[in-house]
Formats: C-alpha cells, structure tokens, sequence
C-alpha cells in the first residue's frame, strides 16, 4: 500500500512562502500577523517537517517530476520522437534542438529546481535552532542537502554554470552571479556526501517515497560519472550494491503500480490518481481548482499513452537497438514488449485490443517495416480501458532502480581498465529472471577491446532504460569522451547544443548573472 499522506504537502509549501506578507496601508513594512513568518514558524521539528514536506510538493509537481521533468529530459535523447503535431511547439522546439530562452517548458523546470533549492535553504538555516526530536531534525537536514545537490545537478548538468544560491533568498538584492561547474559539483558532492550521513536505509510504510541512504549514494556516483571521477563513482556504487538491492524481479514490475517499492527501486517519487482523475496544471497539488487537500497525480500517463495524447513515441533508433532474431540475433530480447505496445497487443486486462486507429499520429520503422508502436512504460492502460489513462495518474515514477547501478558500474570497471568485472556486471543485468539474455561477448556485441565494451554497455544501458530519463546525460558524457562517430542528434552543433540556453527571464531579471565573468547567456542562443 502507498503511503497515503506523503503527496499531501502543500500546506507546508504555503507555510515556507508565506515569509513575509506586507499590508496594503500606510506603513508599506508593517507585517500581517495572521501569516507566520520564518522568524516565527520553525521553533521545533514538526515545523521544520511542514517545511521538508513542502521540498517534496515541489518536486512531485507539474513543473517537475508530475510533467515537465520527464519532458525535458526525454526531449534531449535520442529514446524519443515527436507522436505527430499534437506536440506543444515548447516541446517540439527542444526536441528539434530549436529552443529559445523564453521556451516555457524550460522555464517551469528551471523555476522548480530552484524552488526546491530555496525551500531546502531554508530548512537548513532553521535546523539549528529548532527543538523537539533531534534524531527527526538531523534527517529532515539530510533530505534537505539531498534535494539542493539534486536539484544543483539537474541545472549544472543542463545548462553548465549557473547561479548557486546557499541562502534562503528574502530581499530582492540576493542575486547570485553564474557559479562555475567546479564550484557548483564540489558542493553537490558534499551535499550528496552529507546526505548518506544523515539518511535512513529504509523507512517505515508510512514514509515510502522519502530519499534515503542508497539514493545518496547512487547520485553521487551519477554526479561523479557525471563529472568524470569514475574512481569515485565507483566508491559511491559499491555503496549501493552492499545494500540490499536486487534485480531478481521481472522487467516489467518497475512500471506497475502494483508493484511500486519493489527490491529494485533505490528512489521513487510517489504518485495517487485524482478523484475524478484530473491532473491539476496549474499548480503544486491536487485536481483542477488547487485543493493543497488532495495527493499528487502525473500526467505521464497521458502524455505517452498509445490511446491518450501519445506526444512522443519511441524513437526508431531506440526501438532497432534492441536484439532480434530477425536481425541475426540468437533471441529476441524480451524487453521489447515489456517497454513498447504495437498495434495487435492487448491491454485492458486483456480485455482490449490496440490498433493503429487507436493511435494517433506518427508511425515507426521496426526491421524495416512500418506500425505504429507507443510507449508502454509508466502508462497505466494495461489494466484501464479507452478513457481510463487521463491526467492525474497514480503510477510513480522510478528515478533509479538498481539496474543502472550495476551498468554504472560497468562503465567505471571499463574505463578505469577491469575489462571482466565491467562484462561481468553488464551480465548481471541480462540474467534478470525472465529476461536471461545470452551473455555478452555475442556476435553482434563482442567484447574484446575497451572500444568494444563501450558499445555494448551503451547497447545495454538504451535497452534496459530507455525512456527513463537518462539517455540524454549518457550522451553528453559520451560525447565528451568522443564514443560517437555520429552524434545522436541529429541537429547538434559543438558549442552550442550541449547545453540549454539560460532563460530569459534569468537574464532580464537577475543584475549580478555575469558578475562573476562568466557571459549572461550560453554560446550560440
């Protein structure tokens, strides 16, 4: 069973924005005192909770994780295309590799990130000062350093230096000028690092869905891939090996709802369907009209679904990737149809059908042949019928499973030069029960030099995550190192489309953006 109350966090979101509330009268900076204040509200631990709750709402919203998250993400790898021109032009922009800095999807994930990384400040400033259980404080601080180097990453990571606020901002003179990338991973590293301290193993049922110890870890070896320190990121996933997870479970348990929390699941993020399953766009929280009283929903759900919005699709790329024995490969891999509906699979509780007519939009080429093929994982019309995967859905959405731990892993054993235990784990993965994938070295997949290795974990790593968010940083890291002989996408020039640009609001709002000598906006826009 989900933890019921987990989603239910935006009263403390209205707490924590509630700072200051000036009067409309004659002394301009006379205080309503109907409102608490922050020098008022955090005088004990049920208080800085409110406050940690309020960390989550954000996360779990429409701007974030709820819908623009998984978006902006999926729209910079080469995992997804457009379902055809019901695409919203933000998303098609950045999918096209076309985005400007006034692009709103863009701008609502940039707000979010640092949405999170001020409400976070601001449980770290009060902690000191608080009372009541101290054990409570120390890992509401470990949620809180887990979130800002979280959300740090997210901008470091997409759009290169950024401003790096370590304060809760209270006046309108608080612009942080653009951080440097080294600066701005030395502190996600020690937020990350502070955070294994601090955090729990597991949790009670109750408090499913909070970040704990072995998500620390993990995105910590994320982030030192990510910069380039494999030594390090191969500490940081040891870490999380020696935890407790497994891959002993069937492929597709990770994207049911009946099987959130499973023994793969390292991180998360929790979701309820809205009654009457709607999807709340234009806030934090709760169906169409803002009740901060009901759960979060996403809309993931409707967004890919084959008989919904369907706006994006498994690329071709992505879905030829896969080992077929229609291509010469010794078995067809069973991700595929666990990953993916075509046209004659059913759904429904197989009470339903899919045909192309259900599907609106664009076709795909499998094998060189054409059909219509939609994304299966996270949409919830394998158990509801037409009409039944609307906004509001209550499948979370898995941030890291172990699998990618252990393909982590690969990637650090081969470049720090462990050619065996780097095979090693990328077999690991292909043993999962009901997968069991002939062992690498294949025919089409040997793995006799560095180079070839390369090859198969980044084979390995699209078929095994595809369409869950990750492809894109792969990519950016592999680039770096020069592992394409033709990039991914299509559109991409050097200098410019590493990156995202620097919003414009960012630009015209914030006077210190370039004071620390690094230009306002990223090259090329």
């Amino acid at each position: 069973m989900k933890p019921k109350h987990i989603l239910r966090y935006s009263i403390g979101a209205v707490l924590i924005l509630a700072v200051t509330i000036i009067a409309c009268e004659k002394q301009l900076n006379k205080t309503n005192p109907s409102y608490p204040t922050l020098d008022t509200y955090f005088r004990n631990t049920d208080e800085l909770l409110k406050g940690t709750n309020s960390i989550y709402s954000i996360f779990h919203s429409g701007s974030l994780i709820g819908r623009e998250w998984f978006f902006i993400h999926d729209l910079r790898s080469d995992d997804m295309a457009s379902g055809g021109g019901q695409l919203e032009v933000p998303r098609a922009q950045i999918l096209n590799g076309s985005t400007t800095p006034d692009n709103s999807v863009m701008n609502l994930v940039w707000n979010g990130l640092y949405t999170v990384i001020h409400r976070s400040n601001t449980v770290l400033k009060y902690a000191p000062t608080v009372t009541g259980n101290m054990a409570l404080r120390d890992r509401n601080v470990g949620e809180a350093k887990f979130f800002r180097a979280w959300a740090l990453f997210e901008l470091v990571s997409m759009w290169g230096p950024v401003p790096m606020y370590m304060d809760p901002v209270t006046a309108s003179t608080q612009f942080q000028s653009r951080a440097t990338e080294a600066a701005l991973y030395d502190q996600i590293i020690k937020d990350f690092t502070d955070a294994v301290a601090a955090l729990p193993t597991v949790y009670a049922d109750e408090d499913r869905g909070r970040v704990t110890k072995g998500a620390a870890y993990a995105m910590l070896g994320r982030v030192q891939m990510q910069k380039g320190d494999y030594a390090a990121a191969k500490t940081a996933l040891l870490a999380v090996k020696n935890l407790g997870y497994t891959i002993n479970i069937p492929y597709g348990d990770n994207f049911l709802e009946e099987t959130e929390f499973n023994k793969e699941s390292i991180w998360e993020a929790v979701y309820f369907e809205n009654k009457p399953n709607q999807f709340n766009w234009g806030g934090e929280a709760g169906p169409i009209g803002d009740d901060p009283s009901q759960p979060q929903g996403t809309v993931r759900n409707q967004e890919y679904s084959p008989i919904a919005w369907r706006n994006l699709i498994p690329s071709n790329h992505y879905l030829n990737e896969f080992e077929n024995t229609a291509t010469g490969a010794t078995k067809t891999d069973p991700r595929f149809a666990m990953s993916v509906y075509q046209s004659g699979d059913t759904y429904n509780n197989g009470a339903s059908v899919l045909t192309d007519d259900d599907q609106n939009g664009n076709s795909s080429v499998l094998n060189g042949v054409t059909k219509k093929i939609s994304w299966r994982k996270f949409t919830i019309i394998y158990k509801h019928g037409k009409g039944g995967d609307r906004a509001g859905g209550g499948n979370n959405q898995r941030i890291i499973r172990y699998a990618e731990v252990l393909l982590m892993l690969a990637e650090c054993e081969n470049e720090l030069n462990n050619p065996a235990a780097a095979v090693d784990y990328l077999n690991q993965v292909r043993d999962r029960p009901g997968v069991n994938m002939p062992h690498y070295p294949t025919d089409q997949f040997p793995t006799g030099s560095k180079a070839e290795i390369v090859k198969a974990i980044m084979h390995e790593k699209t078929v095994e995550l595809g369409g869950e968010e990750i492809r894109n940083r792969d990519i950016l890291r592999w680039r770096k190192k020069g592992y394409f002989t033709t990039d991914p996408l299509s559109y991409f020039k050097a200098g410019r489309d590493e990156l995202l640009p620097i919003t414009q609001q960012e630009i015209d709002n914030n006077p210190q953006l370039a004071s620390g000598g690094i230009n306002k906006q990223n090259g090329g826009y």
